[in-house]
């Protein structure tokens, strides 16, 4: 099975992204994006930006919190289902004024 990751990540090979290793952080970060580093046509390392890297890791410490995946659960279901609280109720039950 083909991921997208595969078929719409650039492939760059590893003795190219040698030679553009000082202008590869700006050119991955103007589109937040991932290159695959290839060796012999086959990917061996995923480049990336900082940031995106970072999202991807907090992503999956919150997906692999059993508790906090149960609460977002909770929470998108609470918005399906119309149970919100306004601004206003949420200020005046934590004492808040404007």
């Amino acid at each position: 099975m083909t991921s997208v990751w595969e078929t719409d990540t650039e492939h760059i090979p590893i003795v190219k992204a040698r030679a553009m290793l000082s202008r590869l952080p700006e050119l991955l970060s103007e589109e937040n994006r991932a290159v695959a580093l290839t060796r012999r046509g086959k990917p061996v390392l995923a480049l990336m930006p900082w940031e995106l890297f970072r999202s991807i890791v907090d992503t999956l410490e919150i997906m692999g919190d059993p508790e906090l995946m149960a609460s977002l659960r909770r929470g998108i279901r609470d918005l399906q289902e119309g149970n919100l609280v306004s601004l206003d109720q949420v200020k005046n039950d934590l004492g808040i004024e404007d």
